[in-house]
């Protein structure tokens, strides 16, 4: 069991060096040679876990869909907000979210390996075609097209946000994101019940007992 432990730590390791050499350098630019430096293994090491530089990108996109830190609540559309404003927080601290985001806009590597945003769409569509079956959406939405276009928007947010001076925090930028999209989505019953603030995201890490 310890050698197990062993083995799956090293090779989260070796995944984050690799998603933080991809932030940094792109794909293309990225090399074996730099991840083995970043990761601190040696080449036999890495090969155990991951046959290529392919596999390790694959493997990051594989951990770019996450809810956690979400918790249930009586109202899917906050469950909705909670998804955006979480990940908002954990996408400049996580190397391996971010590096899956930068997989994603690179067209090279988006053409060997896809994206993950068919699977972030359907978590959003299905949040939403939940709080529309309780009366929390309006009637006229379509779940998938909002999914999709908030999607869109939310990673446009994330790419316009980091090349900026100062660099904004994320977390406000989603929030005032929300701000400007429930009106238009959420029953206004339900909508004065959203809490959209930045301040929620530590308030539920804390629930995670992460904070």
């Amino acid at each position: 069991m310890a050698r197990q432990a062993r083995a799956i730590l090293k090779r989260r390791v070796i995944l984050e060096a690799a998603a933080s050499v991809f932030n940094e350098y792109g794909y293309g630019a990225s090399t074996i040679a730099q991840i083995l430096e970043r990761a601190a293994v040696t080449r036999g090491a890495l090969y155990f876990h991951f046959c290529s530089k392919e596999a390790l990108a694959r493997s990051v996109l594989a951990e770019a869909v996450t809810t956690e830190g979400v918790r249930p609540q009586p109202l899917k559309l906050q469950e909705f907000v909670d998804v955006g404003l979480l990940l908002a927080h954990r996408l400049p601290r996580e190397p391996l979210l971010s590096a899956s985001l930068r997989l994603s806009v690179d067209q090279n590597a988006r053409t060997l390996f896809g994206t993950r945003w068919p699977d972030w769409i359907e978590v959003a569509a299905r949040l939403l075609q939940a709080g529309q079956e309780r009366g929390e959406v309006l009637p006229h939405i379509i779940p998938a097209e909002t999914g999709r276009i908030f999607i869109g928007a939310w990673t446009g947010v994330g790419l316009v946000s980091e090349t900026l001076d100062p660099v904004p925090e994320l977390t406000t930028d989603i929030a005032k994101f929300f701000d400007l999209l429930l009106p238009s989505i959420a029953v206004p019953s339900v909508l004065i019940k959203l809490d959209t603030s930045p301040g929620r995201v530590p308030r539920l890490l804390r629930a995670a007992g992460e904070g």
